[in-house]
């Protein structure tokens, strides 16, 4: 370990840059059209109960992983269970955090690029959302120059440091993201006719509920926690030893349920009241809700704004899924942050390149029906992510042991929080249901 590794200055410092890490298109994008392709409420419903019946432990326990051993992901193994190959699992996280950035840079480009296009006036009523984002993203050179963008970005809040970059970031960006949350959904309830997607979002319909409809619900509260992909490890490692985990924990789960279930907000009110249907699918973010806000007064403005706060949510996530293997360099060899940084995010950027070009000259590759970019999600989020989780709540419950990481995140506590429920859930539940999520989203992709 290097002499002088640096730490959050405050809990919160941590929790913005922990919510940030959490907080990314998972929220702003994946939800909403997880939302309305499974019905609304109900799946509201389902997803609040996952995230805290299996989003939260889990959190807690990547962040004790960390703090007790103040290592990267592959350090944090190797000083646990010294000796063994678990430290692959740790390797697994930083090959996520790795393939999982250079696409997630790819997608967070075209919200950059819709920006520019809103404010430039090349979405207005007259045109066809479909047409253009297909051009958009079918076109060789114009992605690859956002994605640029982005990946300069991220380098260079990165590449300054935990406390300097990251934190410094977080502290501007968090606060102004919610800022702009609450500017669009001011704007969305107040459209005539929003009453109906409100329905829509907060009266759940039971008969909505099925098999398909919980796993999805489960599955989201499981991936946008930034869990499973060695992020909330490297930024417990960053930890105070004085700072309490489940206190910290609570406020990170909660800083991002708030998030998604605001952007429900803004979003489905504007969508029903203008006439367009909630279950557009991954189309909803780049065609229809650029349809809506074309309908509506001042639609530039709003627009603008709602991509604005896509690519802050997006710029946040990225931050610690760079961080993950620029921890690993500067723990393990010894790296500077400058140097990690550097080379890493342009590593990351060529590999992403080919995700991008997959809409385009590289069209004709094809994986089980899947694009190039469809084919690296479709790889972290049902092979790298799931089993990441899994040998985590693995190595927990059977290896290290649930109670010396209920000892650990109990530290700080005048009352124990972490009880004989943390073994049940560490060795039984969240194994179970991790391997249920594989197998039926590997199922669903081979039938």
């Amino acid at each position: 370990m290097p002499k002088q590794r640096e730490n959050w200055t405050s809990r919160v410092g941590f929790i913005l840059a922990a919510a940030g890490s959490a907080i990314g298109l998972g929220n702003i994008w994946r939800f909403p059209f997880m939302t309305g392709k499974n019905g609304g409420a109900v799946f509201l419903v389902l997803y609040l109960l996952a995230i805290l019946l299996i989003g939260f432990p889990v959190l807690i326990n990547e962040m004790i992983i960390g703090r007790k051993t103040h290592r990267n992901p592959v350090g944090a193994f190797k000083a646990l269970a010294p000796g063994t190959p678990w430290w692959l699992v740790g390797a697994l996280g930083v090959f996520s955090g790795f393939v999982i950035l250079s696409y997630y840079s790819v997608v967070a480009g075209w919200s950059l690029a819709y920006i520019y296009k809103t404010v430039a006036g090349g979405l207005n009523a007259n045109v066809d959302f479909a047409s253009i984002f297909s051009a958009h993203i079918s076109n060789v050179i114009e992605p690859i120059i956002w994605h640029f963008i982005f990946m300069f970005l991220t380098i260079a809040v990165v590449a300054a440091g935990i406390v300097k970059g990251i934190q410094r970031s977080v502290k501007v960006l968090m606060p102004l993201l919610f800022i702009l949350l609450i500017v669009l959904i001011g704007r969305a309830v107040t459209l005539p006719g929003a009453a109906e997607g409100l329905v829509f979002y907060l009266k759940p319909d039971s008969s909505a509920i099925t098999p398909r409809t919980l796993l999805d619900a489960i599955s989201q509260a499981f991936f946008t926690l930034s869990v499973g992909m060695g992020c909330i490890i490297t930024y417990g490692s960053y930890m105070r030893d004085e700072d309490q985990i489940p206190g910290s924990a609570a406020s990170v789960v909660g800083l991002d349920t708030l998030v998604a279930f605001m952007a429900g907000f803004a979003i489905f009110p504007a969508v029903f009241a203008l006439g367009f249907t909630p279950n557009a699918g991954p189309g909803l973010t780049f065609i229809t809700l650029p349809a809506v806000f074309a309908e509506m007064p001042m639609g530039i403005l709003f627009g603008a704004l709602f991509f604005s706060l896509l690519a802050i949510a997006a710029l946040t996530s990225a931050f610690s899924l760079l961080e993950v293997v620029v921890a690993w360099l500067v723990d393990e060899y010894r790296w500077s942050r400058a140097r990690a940084s550097t080379l890493l995010g342009v590593f990351i950027f060529l590999a992403g390149i080919p995700a991008s070009l997959g809409y385009s000259s590289l069209s004709g590759f094809n994986f089980l029906g899947k694009d190039l970019l469809d084919t690296y999600d479709w790889f972290a989020n049902s092979i790298f992510l799931p089993l990441g989780g899994l040998l985590t709540a693995i190595f927990t419950g059977y290896v290290w042991g649930a109670r010396k990481s209920a000892e650990e995140g109990n530290r700080n506590l005048r009352r124990h929080f972490l009880g004989a429920w943390w073994g049940v859930w560490f060795r039984y539940v969240i194994p179970v249901i991790i391997v249920v999520i594989m197998v039926v989203g590997i199922y669903d992709t081979f039938k």
